[in-house]
């Protein structure tokens, strides 16, 4: 089954504004399940959030451990048949310690193996400089006729250039 040939019937310049159009051709009664929100010239935004030094690393390290460490303990501790509530909560504890405790290791050593070349913390995420509308080619006179109607209610998005 081949996929249907799509135009871009508008563009936004954030997310929230797309999905905007989407819900108003939903309360227009359009099949939604015609329509994409895509993304355009997409960017990597890596946000600095602070000095990475030998603590930070240790802390960031326990904990990514933390958590993965007391799930597997958790999992291990409901084997137990006699009292599976305690054994899990119990052993979840101690998978909890120790996987902080290697994270924390694990930590320490990738900071060391940098050797001062990245001595900052960040976050990165991938943003979209605009969003496009698009419909099944079918159905696209009609979105444009919807969001005709939405533009000039609001002062929306710009038509797209086809």
């Amino acid at each position: 089954m081949s996929e249907q040939p799509r135009r871009p019937v508008a563009t936004y310049e954030t997310y929230q504004e797309a999905e905007r159009a989407v819900d108003h051709l939903s309360d227009q009664g359009f099949p939604v399940q015609r329509v994409a929100i895509i993304g355009q010239d997409v960017r990597l935004v890596e946000q600095v959030v602070g000095r990475m030094d030998y603590g930070r690393a240790a802390l960031h390290g326990a904990a990514s451990g933390a958590l993965p460490g007391a799930l597997i303990g958790w999992l291990f501790g409901l084997v137990d048949w006699v009292d599976p509530l305690v054994s899990a909560l119990l052993v979840a504890l101690y998978g909890l310690i120790f996987g902080a405790i290697v994270g924390a290791l694990f930590g320490l050593l990738l900071y060391a193996l940098q050797g001062g070349r990245r001595d900052f913390a960040s976050v990165r995420s991938m943003q979209p400089s605009r969003y496009d509308v698009v419909v099944d080619e079918a159905v696209a006179d009609e979105a444009v006729r919807l969001l005709d109607g939405l533009r000039s209610a609001r002062a929306g998005g710009r038509p797209a250039h086809t």
